[in-house]
């Protein structure tokens, strides 16, 4: 017994060690398993980012399958999803779902929160290919907060800078990417880093800081070429490129060009675009195939089972299993839903604030300069109209030249205050085309007739070729038809000096009433360079900061025909070379009035009326004002009598008789257009001409509405101030006694 003893003993010491050597064995094999596939991930990681796509497959191949091997849950989450990372840069959306499934199904069976991190910001990146930015921002901020990983951090950090860059929030974008230019990534520095530099080119291309642009794509391009990142290369030389082109550095531009297509060459050829294919597919069928033997091997032994009850527990599990999994992802997606729509109102709040900002703006402007417009005119017109009564009393000589200049300013200045008013009135849609009868070549006529002079004085001959066909009666705004040609003409003749401008009327198309016309004003003049026929038609434009001083004007008249012809919905056109002149062109489409005789002649004569003896009511309550007109009629031998507001008009007009009356709108107390109303009332006779300083707010058909027979703006000219002042009275005669 005592002999046994120690040999007892030592046979137990024998099998202690033994099973000491075997746990160490089994340990150190499965800590060598666990760096082996370790390995295998920063091997794929560091092809992927080479873009050597085969290879990155084939090492993260071994290293599922040791996962796999091992019953290792956790690696094996992270080999599929770093699988559906490699197909989502191959574009190959459906297998990159197929093993984000996988690694959705082994979440549900271990607590793993780098696995489900992984998960989410695949899921993010699904959504911002999707366009749905928001929604991908909002799964980033959920990834990022079950994880502090710092390469997975760093990669988050510049996918969002991605989306904040797709979004054109440049600073966000800017901070994201600033952030990874210096990094401390233990497994993809320089990879970061090349990604952020290029986003940072692609944020200042974007904003127009060309220099900082082609610098940070010659640092990305210079990381890129020393890591052999091949997609970062022609992402770099394309940036580089564009950049050298807009700064005007054309010789770099083509150079980047040419090793961009060197690139490309290298990066899309045949033989390496069919090997990625051919080992990710056969990569993906193995794996497939592994799985369906899975599924197989497991139902052949639910089948050999003699416990029917374990076959139906199993089966109740799983569809338990996949109820819960439906129940999860529709409370998923409703979350989803519930903060997309938040973030939804929250910007259809933003953006009705600024509109309504927008809006307020606008008004205020419009009512801004239709005041300080009108308010203009009152002084103007003490202005233009001192000058005229002066020029009219034989000043010296040394006086008439400042006097000219004088009465050049007033006209200069009226002309664009006109402008502006003009302009006001369309931005404020406060102005419509009116429809009514007239005779195209009439206004045409009218429009060359009055633009004479400018042609003579810059030596330039104007020629109207007018198609015959056209209708004689059309119906359309003969008005703003003047208008329109008045600014084209006007601003042909400007630019073009012993010369010659072309108005050409010709009939494109009638099909019963509806006429298509097609019209042109082309000179031989300076001519316009193609960088400046693309902002010719903006406000105050005249193409250079030259021309404008030394041709003059308010850059408004393009702006107002484009305006203008917006309201019979056509469209200005344009073809112009330098030094050869310029052609403007467009088409309207207005409706005809066949079958009537048009014997009215086409040239308007003017008459020299003689004014002894008539006698006006004035109504004006502006103290110079009322001493300027009743001085221009004075010249005329006009008689007059003056009431400074609408109350004092009705009651001289109940007491007096007058061959006309000249009438304010604006007045304290009662308008102009209630006292016209009122003298209406007992007068229906005598014309009443409207006297005024017209604002955005006034309506011609309001003044002729209330009984108005004219309506003069104030300041005039006062050529035309007499003109209506006869017309009114002895046109009207003339008229009464036919």
């Amino acid at each position: 017994m005592n002999l046994k003893t120690p040999n007892t003993r030592f046979k137990g010491l024998i099998l202690i060690l033994v099973f000491l050597c075997i746990g160490n064995g089994l340990f150190a094999q499965v800590n060598t398993d666990q760096n082996d596939v370790e390995t295998y991930f920063d091997e794929a990681r560091a092809f992927r980012n080479r873009n050597q796509i085969d290879l990155a497959l084939q090492s993260l191949d071994k290293a599922a399958a040791i996962a796999e091997e091992n019953k290792d849950v956790k690696k094996l989450i992270d080999s599929y999803n770093m699988f559906a990372l490699l197909y989502l840069k191959l574009d190959k959306v459906n297998t990159t779902k197929y093993y984000w499934d996988r690694a959705k199904v082994l979440l549900e069976e271990v607590e793993y929160p780098y696995g489900d991190a992984i998960y989410k910001y695949i899921e993010a990146i699904l959504l911002f290919r999707d366009n749905q930015n928001f929604q991908a921002i909002f799964m980033l901020n959920e990834a990022r907060q079950l994880n502090n990983d710092r390469n997975f951090f760093n990669n988050i950090l510049l996918t969002e800078g991605e989306i904040y860059l797709n979004l054109e929030k440049y600073e966000s974008a800017a901070k994201n990417f600033n952030s990874l230019i210096v990094n401390t990534d233990v497994y993809e520095k320089e990879y970061l880093a090349t990604r952020a530099y290029l986003g940072l080119a692609q944020t200042q291309l974007r904003t127009g800081n060309f220099e900082e642009a082609a610098k940070n794509a010659t640092n990305a391009l210079k990381v890129a070429e020393d890591n052999g990142f091949s997609v970062e290369i022609v992402t770099g030389n394309r940036l580089l490129a564009e950049t050298n082109e807009e700064i005007g550095n054309y010789q770099s531009a083509l150079a980047a060009t040419r090793n961009l297509q060197i690139a490309k060459d290298s990066l899309f050829s045949l033989e390496k675009l069919s090997l990625e294919t051919k080992t990710a597919d056969e990569i993906h069928s193995e794996n497939m195939a592994n799985e369906i033997k899975r599924q197989d091997k497991r139902i052949e032994e639910l089948s050999k089972s003699a416990n029917r009850s374990e076959i139906t527990a199993i089966l109740t599990s799983a569809f338990l299993i996949i109820i819960s999994l439906l129940a999860v992802s529709l409370y998923r997606n409703n979350q989803i839903k519930l903060k997309t729509n938040e973030l939804l109102h929250t910007k259809n709040s933003e953006l009705q604030a600024a509109r309504d900002a927008a809006v307020s703006a606008m008004e205020a402007k419009t009512n801004f300069l239709s005041t300080v417009s009108h308010e203009l005119r009152t002084p103007l017109y003490a202005v233009t109209g001192l000058t005229h009564l002066l020029l009219e009393e034989n000043p010296n000589k040394d006086q008439i030249e400042h006097l000219k200049a004088l009465k050049f300013s007033g006209d200069y200045l009226l002309n664009f205050i006109n402008d502006i008013l003009h302009i006001n009135k369309i931005d404020a849609d406060k102005l419509e085309p009116s429809i009514m009868e007239f005779n195209l070549r009439r206004v045409l006529k009218e429009v060359i007739n009055s633009l004479q002079q400018s042609a003579k004085k810059n030596h330039t001959k104007l020629i109207l070729d007018y198609d015959e066909s056209i209708p004689s009666h059309l119906m359309s705004d003969p008005i703003k038809l003047s208008q329109i040609f008045m600014n084209l003409i006007g601003n042909a003749l400007k630019f073009t000096k012993n010369g010659e401008v072309t108005i050409k009327a010709e009939m494109v198309h009638k099909e019963e009433d509806d006429v298509t016309l097609y019209f042109e004003v082309k000179d031989n003049g300076i001519g316009i360079s193609s960088e400046q026929q693309e902002k010719i038609f903006d406000g105050f434009e005249q193409g250079s900061i030259q021309i404008n001083r030394e041709y003059g004007g308010t850059g408004l008249g393009l702006t107002i025909v484009k305006s203008l012809l917006g309201l019979f919905d056509s469209k200005i056109k344009l073809t112009s070379d330098i030094g050869e002149g310029s052609t403007f062109y467009f088409e309207l489409k207005l409706k005809s009035k066949d079958g009537i005789i048009d014997d009215i002649p086409f040239e308007i004569i003017k008459q020299d009326y003689d004014f002894k003896g008539l006698h006006l009511m004035i109504v004006e309550d502006n103290k110079i004002n009322q001493v300027i007109t009743k001085k221009m009629l004075s010249k005329k031998e006009i008689t007059s009598d003056i009431a400074s507001n609408g109350m004092e008009a009705i009651e001289l007009a109940h007491k007096n008789k007058y061959d006309a009356i000249l009438m304010d709108i604006h007045m304290p107390g009662i308008s102009g257009e209630e006292a016209t109303i009122e003298i209406r009332k007992f007068d229906s006779i005598t014309p009443i001409i409207a006297l005024t300083a017209i604002s955005l707010d006034d309506s011609l058909e309001s003044f002729y509405a209330a009984g108005c027979n004219d309506v003069v703006t104030k300041p005039f000219k006062p050529e035309v101030f007499y003109q209506k002042i006869g017309e009114n009275i002895f046109g009207r005669q003339a008229n009464t006694t036919t």
